[in-house]
This record gives structure tokens, sequence and C-alpha cells, in this order.
């Protein structure tokens, strides 16, 4: 008995291991969930629709007696008619008593009738809401479906733009500013040192230039003084 009480512990535990893994399935993939579901109310739709057929049969089969008991008591009672007309007495005690019953009979299978007719209607009506159940989940499946897909659709736009880097990018360009600006400068600096060399040739030919004219008005005013010297001795 312990052994049993273990054997169906267990079979439950694994029943409700499969159920969380199928639940877990079914949530990665929504269109599996919408199939079983959709694939489960087709099978009970199939059992349903057998099981109305039969109720139809059965109610198409209590009304073809009904109609058949029916023509019988109308012929019965003509035959009572008939035998009451002509003085069959006894004809006339046994037709009523079948009369009777049949009446009895009649009144049975027109209650049979109602019930069967109620069951028929009830499981149509159960069919048609079933049917309209699954034409439902094939409609919101296709919609969730597209949706979901939509969805995927942007979550996987925004991962790309989230991921998106520019770092590369800016470095590259960075780096080409960066040599534009170096080249720029060597410019400048060759520029510059361009400019240094010839301010400093001028400054250095300026610099001659003054010596040159020292030069030439110590040479006029050592040629003055020796002029004036000589004219001083000439006047002696």
């Amino acid at each position: 008995m312990a052994s049993i009480n273990l054997f169906a512990r267990l079979t439950n535990l694994w029943q409700g291991f499969l159920s969380l893994w199928i639940q877990d399935i079914e949530k990665n993939h929504p269109e599996i969930a919408y199939e079983n579901a959709i694939n489960s109310l087709t099978e009970k739709y199939a059992k349903l629709k057998h099981a109305t057929a039969a109720i139809i049969r059965r109610r198409d089969e209590i009304h073809r007696r009904l109609e058949e008991e029916e023509h019988t008591l109308a012929r019965i009672k003509q035959d009572l008619e008939t035998a009451v007309d002509t003085n069959q007495d006894d004809l006339a005690m046994i037709l009523i008593q079948k009369q009777e019953a049949l009446e009895a009979v009649i009144d049975d299978l027109r209650r049979e009738a109602r019930q069967a007719e109620s069951d028929a209607e009830d499981a149509k009506a159960a069919l048609l809401n079933i049917k309209s159940e699954i034409d439902k989940l094939k409609a919101e499946k296709n919609r969730m479906l597209a949706k979901m897909q939509s969805a995927q659709a942007r979550l996987k736009i925004q991962e790309q733009l989230d991921g998106l880097s520019v770092d590369a990018e800016v470095r590259a360009l960075d780096a080409v500013r960066d040599y534009v600006h170096n080249v720029v400068a060597e410019a400048d600096l060759a520029k510059e040192i361009q400019h240094s060399d010839l301010d400093t040739r001028l400054a250095e030919l300026r610099k001659q230039g003054q010596r040159v004219s020292a030069r030439a008005k110590l040479e006029a005013l050592k040629k003055a003084r020796q002029a004036a010297a000589q004219q001083a001795a000439r006047t002696l």
C-alpha cells in the first residue's frame, strides 16, 4: 500500500514537473500554446459533434415513432367508430383498451420528444459555441503572433540601436583631426621658422649697415680733421 502511495506521489510530481516544463515552452513559444488550445478544442468539438449527431438521431427516431403511433391511434379511433356504429361492442371494448394504452405511449413519446428536442438544441448551441471559440482563438492567434513579431522586431531594432557604438567612428575622426592639426601646426612652424630666419638675417643686415655707416662717418671725420690740419699748416 505504501509503495502504491509513493508511486502515485512520484507520478503526480513528474506530472507537475512536466506541466511546468510545458508552460515554460508555451511561454517562450506562444504559437505552440495557441495550437495546443486550438487542437484541444477541436478534439472536443469532434467528440461533441459525434454526441450531437447521436442526440439528433434519437430525436428524429422519437419523432418518427411518435408519428407512427399517432397514425396508429387515428386508425384505432376510426375502427372504434366503425365498431360502435355496427354494434360490435366486444370489438369496441378491445379498441378502447388499445386506444388508452396507445394514448399513454404517445404521451410518453411526446415528453421524450420535447426532451430530445431540448437536448438537441443544447447540444447544437454547445457545438456552435465551441466552433466560435475555435474561430476566435485562430483569429486571436494570428493577431497576437503578429503583435509579438512586431514587438520582437522593435526590440531587435532597439537592441541594435542600444548596442550601436560611435566610439570607433569618433576615435577615427579624432585621429584625423589630430593629424590635420599636426599638419597645420607643422605648416605654421615652418612659416614661423622662415619668418624667424628672415628676421634674423634682416637684423644682421641692419647691424652690418650700421657698422658700414659708422665706418663711413669715421672715415669722413678723419678726412675732415686731416683736411683741417692741412689747411692750418698752409696758413702758417
